[in-house]
């Protein structure tokens, strides 16, 4: 009900620009779903919604530009179809069979790989999706075919985009210099 408010004081005057900070944090999925909508909605009259999030799906969503920051520093910009194209426009999300596996797999991919979950054993790589790079990618991980249990090809999503990234300048920040 407090968004609900928020956003109608806001509209108050019908501005051509209104500023929405974080807001869907704290709604239940349907709520969220009809403020998604009043967004829409108010951009289909013409105004102009600036949105900032950290829920990449909303952004996704309702977004017409996207841009990426980190650590206040734009990193990229451009519609959600173009940056999930810019960084991979699939992921390879795989399961390895045992411990020593993962580990083996990891240093194998370094920063290639985007999502890690030691205790589950599964990461992700991004992948152009075709057969022929998902192929590639299997071989070279497990040339034995009994280091992988599971693997699943998926679309690219924003959260994939800001991983690919964020994580990489924040590697080479947290690298000691040798100079």
């Amino acid at each position: 009900m407090r968004r609900r408010l928020d956003l109608a004081a806001g509209l108050v005057g019908s501005p051509e620009v209104i500023f929405l900070d974080e807001p869907t944090t704290g709604l239940d999925p349907r709520s969220r779903r009809e403020l998604w909508a009043a967004v829409r909605e108010l951009s289909a009259r013409g105004v102009t919604v600036f949105l900032t999030t950290q829920y990449l799906e909303e952004a996704d969503e309702l977004a017409d530009r996207i841009a990426v920051l980190d650590r206040g520093r734009l990193v990229a910009q451009g519609t959600a179809e173009e940056l999930k194209s810019r960084v991979a426009g699939h992921r390879l999300d795989l399961t390895l069979a045992t411990g020593a596996a993962y580990l083996h797999t990891t240093s194998l991919l370094g920063a290639r790989a985007t999502r890690h979950a030691p205790g589950a054993l599964t990461f992700s790589v991004p992948t152009d999706g075709t057969a022929a790079h998902v192929r590639a990618l299997l071989d070279e991980i497990d040339p034995s075919r009994s280091a992988v249990s599971h693997f699943s090809v998926h679309t690219a999503t924003l959260d994939d985009v800001f991983l690919t990234l964020t994580t990489t300048g924040r590697r080479s920040a947290e690298e000691p210099s040798h100079a």
